[in-house]
């Protein structure tokens, strides 16, 4: 178990290492290895009784971002050009900024920075990749550390499985929630609601804070899985690697038990599909959903159909939180258009006891700082989406490679926003936002015509 506070603090100081050679590129490291086991490595530090480092270590992706961003911004030697994502991620920076010092809502100045951080940290995230030169960065090697994860993932997954035992339930995670959360136990297994479904079966999270954040890191890897094997000409190469961490998300899909992270699952596969005209994985999808039409109707009984239905009409638990939740966001955002101020939703408000909706990361944004914040938000998102998917059917190389990354990740990650404070999952957000930052730079290049044969020569060697 040592091994995960170990893993956590090395990482951060060969970053921080790196960072310090220039190398900048380098801080993905800390977010690929030390986020993904975050929150399991903090409370085996506050088990073994190490209380007084947790602080310290909880800053660590805060420390490593606002350094590498700041070397970036002092060493830049050209004049950035903004692209229209740029004046939006800046505005909605900027907007939210104002909410620090507006005299809106009771909490302090102290709770509101924290709950700015949880808000709007993925400005900085993004312009760390936006500011990077994307011709220094061997992406597909980034791109095998996050399969090398989710690999690592499915192991301890196993070994959760096989006993019938959560992780969680032998790290400290409960204590350490409690004390620096003043999150209690709940649930039939000692830990929180989202550890299980409203049918008693246990959800895993594997090493990941929670089995939303495991789900999601699925969604993360099988973007990545697909822009590795996709050619420029729509080919695909498979290798035993490719399978077997395919096999592995496929696994860790199934068991996080997460109903909108595995929609979006099979959502990207099938969007990947259609934009690459492969004709037999349509049919096999096609055919796939017949299949389970026909089985729902004279097979599949009982839990299983009572899960289904109980998550179309809102009928169970689960369905029923996200609803009430939505309700009183929207009934908030309505009589507030301006915000309720910040630390009014979201996990901090749950840490005080005084969140207002919740369970959609719009919505706890526009609680907090009002519908232009949520608007601003929703059109950056929309945006990436709309510009990822031009760059792929132009680009080459590993810029045709990242923005079929991009553009599948940010698809697939919708619905988990609107059932979740997605933003939350530190290890999905911050290498969804740098991905999404460094397209940009390589936009930037491209549009300039900097990817002449050189430039992609370049990316071409980086694989």
């Amino acid at each position: 178990m040592f091994l995960f506070p170990v893993i956590y603090i090395l990482s951060f100081l060969i970053s921080a290492y790196e960072i310090y050679r220039g190398r900048l590129h380098r801080v993905l490291i800390f977010f690929i290895f030390g986020l993904s086991i975050y929150i399991t490595s903090l409370s085996l530090t506050y088990k073994y009784g190490f209380r007084n480092w947790i602080p310290y270590m909880q800053s660590f992706k805060e420390v490593l971002i606002f350094c590498c961003l700041g070397v970036l911004v002092w060493t830049m030697k050209r004049r950035i050009r903004f692209h229209i994502i740029d004046i939006l991620v800046l505005s909605y920076l900027a907007y939210t900024l104002l909410y620090i010092f507006l005299p809106i809502g009771d909490f302090t100045i102290g709770e509101k920075l924290i709950a700015f951080k949880s808000i709007s940290i993925f400005p900085f995230i993004y312009f760390t990749g936006r500011l990077l030169d994307p011709g220094k960065i061997k992406i597909n090697e980034y791109f095998h550390y996050i399969c090398v994860v989710a690999i690592a993932a499915a192991v301890v997954l196993l070994f959760e499985i096989i006993p019938g035992r959560q992780l969680q339930t032998m790290t400290g995670y409960t204590d350490y929630n409690y004390f620096f959360f003043n999150q209690p136990e709940t649930g039939r297994f000692g830990l929180s609601f989202t550890f299980e479904t409203d049918t008693g079966l246990k959800r895993y999270a594997s090493f990941f804070s929670m089995p939303l954040e495991h789900a999601a890191a699925t969604i993360l890897c099988i973007s990545v899985l697909i822009g590795m094997v996709t050619d420029d000409k729509r080919r695909l190469k498979i290798n035993n690697f490719i399978l077997l961490t395919f096999a592995c998300t496929f696994l860790s899909i199934l068991f996080a038990l997460s109903r909108a992270s595995f929609l979006s699952y099979f959502i990207m596969l099938y969007l990947y599909a259609l934009i690459t005209q492969r004709k037999n994985w349509l049919k096999t999808f096609h055919y796939g959903v017949l299949a389970l039409l026909i089985a729902g109707l004279f097979w599949i009984q009982g839990d299983v159909v009572s899960f289904i239905q109980g998550t179309l009409d809102f009928s169970n638990d689960s369905s029923v939180t996200h609803l009430l939740d939505w309700l009183a966001a929207i009934d908030a955002i309505t009589s507030y258009p301006f915000g309720m101020g910040l630390a009014a939703s979201g996990r901090v408000a749950g840490t005080l006891g005084a969140s207002v909706g919740g369970e959609n990361q719009l919505l706890i944004i526009g609680v907090q700082c009002g519908v232009i914040a949520m608007i601003l938000y929703a059109v950056i998102y929309t945006f990436m989406i709309k510009y990822a998917f031009r760059f792929y059917r132009v680009s080459l190389g590993p810029a045709k490679k990242l923005a079929l990354v991009v553009f599948l990740l940010k698809i697939g990650l919708i619905i988990p926003l609107l059932t979740s404070e997605a933003e939350s999952y530190s290890y999905v957000s911050f290498i969804t936002w740098f991905f999404s930052g460094l397209l940009i730079s390589m936009m930037d290049r491209y549009n300039n015509g900097a990817l002449e044969k050189g430039f992609i020569g370049r990316f071409h060697h980086s694989l």
